[in-house]
């Protein structure tokens, strides 16, 4: 039981840490190196967010054909791929301004990216105490939350490839 306690803590905290990461990346002042690697950072993120949304669809499938262990296999790496995206986008973000979107279908755009970023920051701990909850076998509990998180995590990864969409005339 105490195990559990500090992985829940752990949890609050690796959400709390990237919370306050994230945040202040659009506020501190960019790096001065240049960092010409992290220029195309935005499009392999993209291509992860698109990964992850095709996992997530293959996950369902494996889990409605009691495939369990694959299941668990494709939701392993969609939370692999997530911490890659996260180090990726913190990247570009230390070392680059934010872009401006400067198109046609400005509402639809920022209504794209404010719900993907609520909804990116309303999940994290969800997404985090799905796959925990799952990994240790309380399977009750996994579903009950599994049941919100999963339609959250699908729209932010899908969400993600559109902003990129959006934003890719301007980086």
């Amino acid at each position: 039981m105490q195990a559990n306690k500090n992985i829940e803590r752990a949890i609050w905290i690796f959400t709390g840490v990237v919370f306050t990461l994230v945040l202040s990346l659009h506020e501190i002042q960019k790096a001065a190196l240049d960092a010409p690697f992290t220029k195309n950072l935005p499009q392999l993120n993209a291509m992860i967010n698109g990964t992850c949304f095709i996992l997530l669809i293959l996950s369902l499938l494996m889990i409605k054909q009691k495939n369990i262990v694959m299941h668990k296999r494709l939701n392993t790496l969609a939370m692999l791929l997530s911490v890659v995206f996260l180090l990726s986008y913190v990247a570009y973000h230390m070392f680059n301004p934010d872009t401006k979107y400067l198109g046609e279908h400005v509402v639809l755009y920022y209504f794209i990216l404010f719900s993907h970023i609520i909804l990116a920051a309303v999940s994290l701990p969800m997404i985090l105490f799905s796959y925990y909850r799952g990994l240790c076998g309380e399977i009750d509990k996994h579903k009950k939350l599994v049941r919100f998180t999963y339609p959250i995590w699908l729209y932010v990864t899908l969400s993600g490839v559109l902003v990129y969409v959006f934003l890719a005339p301007y980086y």
